[in-house]
């Protein structure tokens, strides 16, 4: 049985960036599946903008070809995609001159509709895009602007940014997103906590271990050379992705599912993170950037060999977190993403402590700890580790199982892809699943400190061979602890 699906109001969507690899990849490709979902109400149109100059027609072209090529052959209905097509159009506009701003003001109209300013730019180009938009009476009180990541890259230059924002749209206004939380597994995160009585009462120090949030990409540098040379793994992945996985782990249940109430509790976790500076870095952190390997079945060149030059920038960060909270106290969290890495998987691993004391002897095996897995990409889905006994006589042996629950096998429908579940939320005006301006500054604050104490320490990027799972440094990192990364 599938849910009703309630058509949002008509809206304009304008794509600052419309010719770029985000809004080819993903936004348009999201904007079809959302119109073939039966999502869109008459008249919604939408907007590229970008330097270039083209057509509405060299547009729409541009459109095709991207809506071929990262939509499914199977989900392209021609009817409907001539349909989509209709909806487009197309203005040139410069965000530092302000040239073709006014041809988009007359291009929206005096329409009431809502507005949603989608910035798939350089964040350098947020403020300018905002203060114009602004200056040409385009921020109606039916406005939204969203704003991808990164959010700044250190707490100054993120509180500038949001400064800029702000002087132009309230923050109600204001859509700051992270597609990880636009998942179908993160959002069943808040499902299995806050609406079933078995893991609740069991979710705080006195029941678990230790808790691992892995983010292991199999790509290298790819298209993004320019940017991730001077940002690095830790405020590509962990200042934002990592941090929001945390919080949701950690919060205390909200009042309800208002985004304000969501989000105060996430910043309450953000704020309890014990700082990581000075002495503390180099015990609780490790930096590592890869070598030539073996990736993909192929060999692969190294960090510094595809950047063409000599760089100290970290492509693998492994931290041991804590929360200094009566819930998580005593609790590491141990967080790690790279690039080049064994495998790609995005996953939580909630592990409670052991049984106190075993009845079974000897014989029965060792007794492993019961384990939450829930498994954020590739293959969404949640893996509860119980022991049983083994089938069969032999007297007790005990193995360990997993209750698996791989939404592939028990949904049979498609899977939403996460910007085509944030976007409608942007239309609705529901910011539960974006980050408020509290939150953005709060993990810079805790962030910040450790990329100070590297700095200061001259903490050395570790090497690792592209197709591991990262340095040897990151494997001591938790086995000092007894405890072990989980790799499936």
């Amino acid at each position: 049985m599938t849910s009703q699906i309630i058509p949002v109001e008509p809206f304009d969507f304008v794509i600052f960036g419309g010719t770029g690899d985000l809004s080819e990849r993903k936004l348009l490709p999201a904007l079809y599946y959302r119109q073939q979902g039966h999502q869109f109400s008459e008249p919604t149109r939408i907007i590229g903008a970008s330097r270039s100059k083209l057509s509405d027609e060299e547009f729409r072209a541009f459109a095709d070809k991207a809506l071929r090529e990262h939509v499914k052959a199977a989900d392209i209905d021609e009817a409907g995609l001539k349909a989509f097509l209709a909806r487009l159009s197309y203005v040139a506009v410069d965000a530092k001159s302000g040239e073709g701003f006014g041809k988009l003001k007359k291009a929206l109209g005096g329409s009431n509709a809502i507005r949603a300013y989608y910035l798939a730019v350089a964040p350098n180009l947020f403020g300018d895009i905002s203060h114009k938009l602004k200056e040409n009476d385009l921020v109606t009180p039916n406005s939204r602007i969203v704003v991808e990541k990164p959010i700044g890259r250190d707490l100054d230059s993120a509180l500038t940014l949001n400064d800029q924002i702000g002087a132009d749209f309230g923050e109600h206004q204001i859509f700051r997103i992270d597609h990880y939380l636009g998942k179908e597994t993160v959002q069943n995160l808040m499902a299995l906590r806050f609406g079933n009585m078995l893991y609740e009462p069991l979710w705080n120090s006195a029941h678990i271990d230790h808790v691992q949030i892995t983010v292991a990409e199999t790509v290298g540098l790819e298209d993004r050379v320019t940017y991730y040379d001077k940002a690095g793994a830790l405020r590509d992945m962990v200042q934002n992705h990592i941090l929001q996985l945390l919080c949701l782990v950690a919060m205390e249940a909200p009042s309800s599912m208002d985004a304000n109430a969501v989000r105060d509790e996430k910043l309450k976790v953000l704020r309890s993170l014990k700082r990581i500076n000075g002495a503390e870095a180099p015990k609780s952190t490790v930096r590592g950037q890869y070598r030539a390997g073996a990736s993909a079945g192929g060999a692969v060149k190294g960090y510094v060999e595809e950047l063409g030059g000599e760089s100290a920038t970290e492509t693998f960060v492994a931290i041991k977190a804590e929360i200094a909270n009566w819930r998580w106290a005593g609790v590491p969290f141990y967080l790690r993403t790279g690039k080049r890495l064994a495998s790609r998987v995005s996953e939580i691993v909630i592990e409670f402590k052991p049984i106190p004391h075993s009845i079974f002897g000897d014989n029965a095996g060792r007794i492993q700890a019961n384990q939450l897995v829930i498994r954020l990409q590739p293959d969404e889905g949640v893996k509860q580790w119980i022991m049983i006994k083994d089938p069969g006589p032999g007297g007790m042996r005990l193995r360990q199982i997993a209750l698996d629950m791989t939404f592939a096998d028990t949904f049979h429908e498609r899977n939403p892809d996460a910007y085509e579940r944030l976007i409608m939320d942007v239309i609705r005006g529901n910011q539960t699943l974006f980050m408020r301006r509290d939150e953005v500054e709060a993990a810079w604050t805790w962030v910040d400190p450790i990329l100070h104490a590297w700095a200061d320490a001259r903490q050395e990027v570790q090497g690792y061979t592209a197709g591991t799972w990262g340095p040897s440094a990151s494997i001591a990192l938790i086995e000092r602890d007894g405890r072990t990364w989980h790799e499936s």
